[in-house]
């Protein structure tokens, strides 16, 4: 079913330049991404407002260490009982580290993208908590050995000249410069993710500091790349409506000339190397189901080393960056990324050890 054609659902050319304006300086402010637009700030403003309420586009952010291999990235393909479907992605779809969620294509009904603090939280996670939803018949899992490229990277590209003034200022080259995140930088993140274009002053009421200690937080989180930003749009008016998730198998020798290959291309909106058989994942966006078929052709040309062994096609992403979707994509409401935690799975969990003491 395709989004009824109002004039709340058509986009101009400025809202998509407006995006990419986005998805280059997320918290630039108004006059900057106006001028880059060749508007006011106001209008800027007043636009990107529309857009928000009406679900077509929303910005997220969260911790990196969410979205790279310093955590348990985890690929999760459910079966589902038949007729039970929409209630395991409802309630799968809540819990908070669930990165993505989508209904699709082949032999498993939904695929899962999740991060852990640790192979342990995984192993609790798939036994006890999916393990004992009614609805599920069987899961399978892969970890991610190293993410080669994720959606914040993933452009509109419809300003000319890239939205290169709207650039955030290049990370911090030394390496003992950059301090790690700490409690403090991840309370923060979490009440910037509300509305990571909240200002500052506002961020600095709400969790009770000082505005310039925020303000220079915030820079040096930003420089150092420990925040991610995302800014979205609806599915069906971007242009690339198709997900379709790729598996394959490379040469471990291969690998690294592969992805980066993979990487670079406008389609991929992700590139993982995974810990299965198949030790390759790739997921694409393309302008519609037929180019499937042209872009496997073109890719296994680029890179005959590859061979793809699995394919599925999302009939509708449900979950994306840790906000809910519409079957058309367009934001419902955000979940807030973080680990997983279940008081009930610590007492089912203490129960089993006991039991194992004998």
């Amino acid at each position: 079913m395709s989004a009824p054609d109002t004039p709340e659902t058509r986009l101009t050319e400025l809202d998509y330049q407006l995006v990419t304006a986005l998805q280059v300086g997320p918290r630039a402010d108004w006059q900057r991404i106006g001028a880059a637009l060749g508007v006011d700030g106001s209008t800027a403003a007043r636009r990107w407002n529309r857009l928000h309420r009406s679900g077509h586009a929303w910005i997220s952010c969260f911790p990196a260490q969410l979205a790279v291999s310093t955590v348990v990235l985890a690929f999760i393909e459910i079966d589902c009982v038949a007729g039970r479907l929409h209630e395991v992605a409802a309630e799968v779809a809540g819990d908070p580290h669930v990165m993505t969620l989508e209904h699709v294509t082949g032999p498993r009904d939904l695929l899962v993208t999740a991060v852990f603090a640790d192979h342990v939280q995984l192993g609790r996670y798939l036994g006890f908590r999916l393990g004992a939803m009614p609805g599920i018949a069987s899961t399978r899992t892969q970890i991610a050995v190293t993410v080669h490229a994720e959606g914040s990277r993933w452009r509109l590209d419809r300003l000319s000249d890239g939205g290169d003034q709207l650039q955030p200022r290049p990370a911090a080259t030394n390496p003992s410069a950059v301090r790690p995140v700490s409690a403090g930088d991840l309370r923060l993140i979490r009440v910037l993710a509300e509305d990571p274009r909240r200002p500052a002053a506002r961020i600095a009421e709400l969790v009770g500091m000082n505005a310039t200690t925020v303000r220079r937080r915030l820079d040096r989180l930003d420089a150092a790349r420990l925040i991610v930003y995302r800014c979205e749009i609806a599915r069906y008016a971007s242009g690339w409506p198709i997900s379709v998730s790729l598996w394959g198998s490379v040469p471990p020798a291969e690998t690294a000339r592969v992805v980066a290959q993979l990487s670079g291309m406008r389609e991929t909106r992700l590139c993982a190397t995974l810990s299965g058989t198949a030790n390759l994942l790739l997921v694409v966006w393309l302008r519609s189901v037929q180019e499937i078929a042209a872009f496997e052709a073109r890719l296994v040309a680029r890179v005959p080393e590859l061979t793809v062994t699995d394919r599925a096609v999302a009939l509708w992403v449900m979950k994306l960056g840790g906000h809910l979707l519409d079957p058309q994509g367009r934001n419902l409401r955000p979940v807030p990324l973080d680990y997983w935690t279940d008081p009930d799975v610590d007492e089912t969990e203490d129960a089993l050890l006991n039991r194992l003491r004998g």
